[in-house]
């Protein structure tokens, strides 16, 4: 079985991680979107909030997984028997930063990242950005998949 996990912290999930998830689901036999923990960070939304926010969007596609986790990814991989980890890159920007963190993870474990480009009509669209305009009243339902609900 080939499994992939796609880390990161989805607050919220975006457009350009939906597009991400979706086109992955040809290639993988199942996807674990695996939410990662960090307790030095603040959150906008809960980990169950985000959670929610991903099952929801994908309640229709079996293949993928919805978990969180602490520690080093590699070591969640090992954990659930992932060979890949999945991520997307919207620029050279995220590319070089990514190159770097995937060179660290073959170091440390036989783990093949696995890299796809967003699609040009969401390559702009950041966690970050959706963050920012949420706080200033904006219409994020654009940046995002009708399941982020803001309560």
């Amino acid at each position: 079985m080939k499994r992939a996990i796609f880390p990161g912290s989805f607050d919220p999930i975006t457009l350009g991680h939906y597009d991400i998830i979706s086109r992955s689901v040809s290639l993988f036999d199942e996807v674990i979107v695996a939410i990662g923990i960090n307790a030095e960070k603040k959150y906008m939304f809960s980990l169950e909030e985000r959670m929610t926010f991903i099952e929801d969007a994908f309640k229709h596609e079996p293949k993928i997984k919805v978990t969180s986790y602490n520690g080093l990814t590699v070591d969640y991989c090992k954990e659930v028997n992932a060979e890949f980890i999945l991520r997307g890159l919207r620029n050279p920007a995220d590319f070089e930063f990514e190159k770097a963190i995937a060179h660290t993870n073959r170091d440390l474990a036989p783990i093949e990242t696995v890299f796809l480009l967003t699609a040009a009509s969401t390559s702009y669209i950041s966690s970050s950005i959706v963050r920012d305009v949420i706080r200033n009243n904006g219409d994020y339902t654009k940046l995002v998949p009708n399941s982020v609900k803001l309560k």
